[in-house]
């Protein structure tokens, strides 16, 4: 016979399978939850590479185009997921032009010489770039910012500089 506050084995042992299974039932999300953490993190660095390695490609052929006494290339540019321009802005001068409306966001990802953003700006990941040894002035002289369309993941741009000529200009491709 059982004693007042004693309990069968089976009771027990029922009791232990239930606190087991709702305990590996938390551990799985838990990893899961640490999974899908790491694997957005993962990304957010991939997209900060694209960003830095399309400006450190764009810098390195302007510099290639601005030595030479003349030069026209067509270019082509892997852009980061889910921006849908690269812009060439002037911070300091006012917003013209058919982008015109995307100005005071750009504005966001300045912090003093950068010329060149991503839209749109997310500025938990590098956005904005200083690009050298461009015609700055002559590229947003009729639109401010001047940006080139995300075509296919693509960045399509004309770099050109002519004999009588110091800086690089940048101009869409078709």
């Amino acid at each position: 016979m059982r004693k007042k506050g004693q309990k069968t084995f089976a009771k027990s042992a029922q009791m232990q399978m239930s606190f087991g299974m709702i305990f590996s039932i938390i551990l799985i999300v838990a990893f899961l939850a640490f999974a899908f953490f790491g694997i957005k993190t993962f990304l957010g660095i991939q997209n900060s590479a694209k960003s830095a390695k399309l400006a450190s490609d764009l810098q390195a052929d302007i510099d290639k185009v601005w030595k030479s006494a003349q030069s026209s290339e067509e270019k082509q540019y892997i852009l980061p997921e889910k921006k849908s321009f690269g812009c060439f802005v002037v911070f300091n001068s006012g917003a013209r032009g058919p982008k015109s409306g995307i100005y005071n966001e750009l504005k966001r990802a300045d912090y003093g010489k950068e010329n060149f953003v991503f839209y749109p700006v997310d500025l938990s990941n590098t956005e904005s770039f200083e690009i050298k040894h461009i015609a700055l002035a002559s590229i947003t002289q009729n639109e401010n910012p001047f940006c080139i369309s995300n075509i296919n993941g693509k960045l399509k741009l004309k770099l050109v500089k002519d004999f009588d000529e110091d800086l690089v200009r940048i101009e869409r491709v078709g």
